[in-house]
């Protein structure tokens, strides 16, 4: 629904299964379960795509929309659909960063501007101007807002860049924005988290997916430990087993960390940008 074609090629989403939690072969198992949504397609090229068939106004509401509908500042989600007020992005900033004086003017500045839905047409804005810069900033943090774990590979998103109407320096934009953003360079691998979505190293709000991954790596991890001494004890298995039915319960699991270090070089981020661009 963010496409500009309504249309994706296939060969750019099956990347992003497990970030967005989609099941093996979903063109064969999920996709013609929903025919009133989705449609399998040939691009003029041969590509197999997926192309959506109906919008749905319900879906078209992003997740920055949502938190402020749940916030219970009713009168201002009032004002912005009315048009007289822009939404705010929650940021926390790396230390000493946000506290910078002509940081916040800059950030002040910036929420003024109105919020562009990245389900809207953005045909009509100037690329280059400020406005176009915050609806890009919108579409990429509703994009990572609809992930499993709030994260993903900067390169699977350059895939989806012409579609999503993102300019070709687009990935400049998680530099610019580190209170949004974090860039994660561990294992030469450039991975986008949304700030927002983890507190102390810990998923704000696990997904239902999110939970099961992590109690089957904990099962995993466990037997392993367990071969490794030769030893796996009756007893042991009771109280694992004992202690993902209490997570099934309600507790809250621990979830993948987050490296939160805040030593990062932006101009050492945008030189390795510039290289692989």
């Amino acid at each position: 629904m963010m496409l500009k074609t309504r249309t994706l090629p296939l060969l750019s989403l099956q990347p992003l299964k497990w970030d967005l939690g989609l099941p093996d072969s979903f063109e064969k198992t999920l996709i013609p379960k929903y025919p009133q949504f989705f449609q399998l397609v040939k691009a003029s090229n041969g590509v197999s795509c997926l192309r959506l068939v109906k919008w749905c106004d319900e879906f078209a509401v992003s997740a920055l929309q949502k938190s402020n509908e749940k916030k219970g500042c009713e009168n201002e989600y009032v004002e912005f659909k009315r048009g007289q007020k822009a939404l705010v992005f929650p940021m926390r900033f790396p230390r000493g960063y946000g506290a910078q004086k002509k940081v916040r003017a800059w950030m002040e500045e910036f929420h003024k501007l109105p919020y562009i839905s990245p389900y809207v047409d953005c045909k009509n804005i100037d690329p280059n101007s400020d406005l176009m810069e915050k609806r890009v900033v919108g579409v990429l943090h509703e994009f990572l807002s609809l992930t499993i774990h709030k994260k993903t590979k900067r390169n699977y998103l350059r895939s989806l860049r012409e579609e999503l109407n993102l300019s070709h320096k687009f990935t400049r934009i998680f530099t610019r924005y580190p209170g949004i953003f974090y860039l994660s360079l561990k294992c030469k691998t450039t991975t986008v988290t949304l700030r927002e979505g983890y507190q102390s190293g810990k998923l704000v709000d696990p997904h239902p997916i999110a939970r099961h991954r992590d109690k089957f790596y904990h099962v995993m991890q466990t037997g392993l430990l367990y071969r490794a001494k030769g030893n796996l004890r009756s007893e042991e298995d009771v109280l694992m087993l004992d202690n993902v039915a209490k997570d099934e319960a309600g507790n809250v699991d621990s979830e993948e960390e987050v490296e939160t270090s805040d030593e990062f070089c932006e101009d050492e981020v945008s030189e390795t940008d510039e290289m692989s661009e």
